[in-house]
């Protein structure tokens, strides 16, 4: 569908589930153009996601298989899309992976893909989005961070290197982009509820939540109202900044 002028266009990328998913909804409605990126051809949370963006009256709602940590289709998508779309307004870098072990026994490899998906592909989206936005003298780029990267977190090294890499990120590219009418922020989620925390043993999740003062696991929508603000009018005021959605959880 053609982008009428009213029409915010949105990226948001692993956004056919879990946080990724529940931003996209969040975003959601009409005048907004949402498109969601993810990996995984065969992943069954796409068509459901895109329903559920349209039953919510979005002006489009489309999916696209690509990997965000390659920065030349990174670039070339993001560019057909504010061509095609006629802008780009809000992009959301929520694409992540983990590869968990102790230091000790961490790859090499498992260490240098974590940093590619979680914290390059950042940059390298965040680098062309910045240039679409800059010419359009507005948009908002909102970074998907962690509760990790202030706290640390055993077994999670490259993890937890890649999320405070997007903290220190997102305050620099917030002061490059800031004269231009684009803000840049974040959002580091705590325990929530998703794919990465369900398979945690009930011990593990005990001992988590006995660390909570709210004393309970978020849920993806938690995230996603704070995604929501960052891009919208109430937030043309707050760049370079990191809201914390993680129950209280912290050292």
């Amino acid at each position: 569908m053609p982008k009428t002028p009213q029409t915010r266009v949105a990226v948001v990328t692993g956004g056919s589930r879990g946080i990724g998913r529940a931003a996209a909804l969040a975003l959601s409605g009409p005048g907004v153009s949402v498109v969601i990126t993810h990996s995984n051809p065969q992943s069954p949370g796409v068509a459901e996601t895109l329903e559920a963006i349209e039953a919510r009256g979005a002006d489009l709602a489309e999916a696209q298989v690509w990997n965000a940590a390659d920065p030349e289709e990174g670039k070339r998508r993001l560019v057909d899309i504010s061509e095609r779309l006629g802008s780009l307004d809000i992009l959301v870098n929520n694409a992540g992976i983990t590869r968990d072990a102790i230091s000790l026994r961490m790859t090499d490899e498992d260490f240098r893909e974590v940093l590619e998906v979680d914290l390059f592909s950042v940059f390298s989206l965040s680098r062309t989005a910045g240039a679409v936005m800059l010419k359009q003298k507005s948009g908002r780029i909102i970074n998907v961070s962690s509760v990790v990267a202030f706290t640390g977190n055993p077994g999670q090294a490259n993890y937890a290197a890649a999320k405070a890499g997007v903290v220190g990120l997102t305050k620099t590219l917030a002061l490059e982009y800031a004269s231009r009418g684009v803000t840049v922020n974040a959002v580091a989620p705590g325990f929530i509820h998703t794919d990465m925390t369900k398979n945690l043993s009930g011990k593990i999740k005990d001992a988590l939540l006995a660390r909570v003062p709210l004393g309970r696991m978020g849920d993806p929508e938690d995230v996603a109202a704070a995604v929501a603000f960052l891009a919208s009018p109430g937030a043309a005021y707050v760049t370079g900044q990191t809201i914390h959605v993680n129950g209280g959880l912290y050292l």
